[in-house]
């Protein structure tokens, strides 16, 4: 379900960097950069694992949220390995940050305070944190490296790559030492196809066992999205709108400008101003979302079932059993059924 094995094959920079490690002070912070395929996973299990047998302990942060080692996908996760182990998805989060996106590049902000967030609960109980990053790496990928650099202040920060990234490890360099590795000449390409299945593989596992379970938006916050929030529009208002846009309004709800859910009745090119949001009913039917604790941590993930918007009730599927933390439900932007399916993602500003 993982691509990246642990092997005591790798090459001889690996082994240097290991030493490195097992002799700086702790505890360490190492976060692992490099672009798609370049073996960041691979180099994270095997650091894991030797530092395990040296008697080191080890948490690992990852944060590759469209290629997740540990689940579910679309989270920044810790795991807390205690015994030696061949995949990243046979270890268990501890603690998981919602990102709701398997493409994090409008959500740069949840990407860098999410690995903040796991760093801290942890860097002070542990000798070494090793974080895994995405194979983002250009433009806003660099960026978002960057951020999560200046907020985590790695001791090392190992760049994996054959030149290409020079400018990156250059704007790296004020907030820790900067490792550069090469590529594994073993470091394989998979093609979108097959990357996209192993996602599928893995939310198939993830929601196996799953419950459906109803909450009240008066019991809970809801966020990410402008859904739920303003005063309700009034049928005169409704009807204004269905007849001006051919639409069926499901709900809607008005603060400084108009967020509408609706259905299209008649078929005709539309336009409206940027006031109005209109959300098509279909794109919430899906949707992932995270249920989040008090502490702002993500206690799991969960798929968007039925919204009944007459009483305020949202169906979701989930394998949280426990949900009396539950303090609010986040709306994600990626479609996903239990069968592991990805019917789209939405833009940040969809919703």
């Amino acid at each position: 379900m993982n691509k990246a094995r642990y092997t005591q094959d790798v090459p001889e920079d690996r082994i240097e960097l290991l030493k490195s490690i097992a002799r700086h002070d702790k505890p360490f912070k190492l976060m692992v950069i490099g672009g798609v395929d370049s073996g960041k996973s691979t180099l994270i299990t095997f650091l894991a694992n030797e530092l395990l047998s040296l008697g080191f302990k080890v948490a690992v942060v990852d944060s590759d949220v469209g290629q997740k080692g540990v689940l579910p996908p679309a989270t920044i996760t810790l795991a807390i390995p205690e015994v030696s182990f061949e995949s990243m998805s046979e270890l268990e989060g501890v603690a998981h940050y919602f990102v709701g996106t398997t493409a994090p590049a409008q959500f740069t902000g949840e990407m860098a305070v999410g690995v903040k967030r796991m760093v801290e609960l942890v860097e002070n109980a542990v000798d070494v944190v090793l974080i895994d990053t995405t194979g983002f790496v250009t433009g806003l990928g660099a960026e978002m490296k960057r951020l999560k650099a200046e907020l985590v202040r790695p001791d090392i920060i190992a760049v994996i790559h054959s030149g290409e990234l020079s400018g990156l490890v250059k704007a790296l360099k004020p907030y820790g030492e900067v490792v550069e590795l090469a590529v594994s000449k073993t470091a394989r390409r998979y093609p979108l196809e097959e990357r996209r299945n192993l996602r599928a593989e893995k939310w198939r596992y993830y929601f196996r066992d799953s419950q459906l379970v109803e909450f009240s938006v008066s019991e809970v916050a809801i966020t990410g999205t402008s859904l739920f929030h303003g005063i309700h529009l009034n049928a005169d208002e409704k009807e204004l709108l269905e007849r001006t846009f051919g639409w069926l309004v499901v709900a809607g709800w008005k603060n400084k400008g108009y967020t509408v859910v609706k259905a299209d009745v008649e078929r005709f090119p539309r336009a409206h101003s940027r006031e109005l949001k209109a959300i098509d009913f279909e794109k919430l039917s899906n949707l992932l979302v995270g249920l989040i604790d008090g502490e702002g941590l993500c206690l799991g993930a969960g798929i968007l079932k039925w919204v009944n918007f007459s009483e305020g009730m949202l169906q979701i599927l989930t394998p949280v059993r426990d949900l009396s933390g539950v303090r609010e439900i986040r709306f994600g932007r990626i479609r996903v059924t239990e069968e592991g399916e990805e019917l789209g993602l939405l833009r940040r500003d969809e919703l």
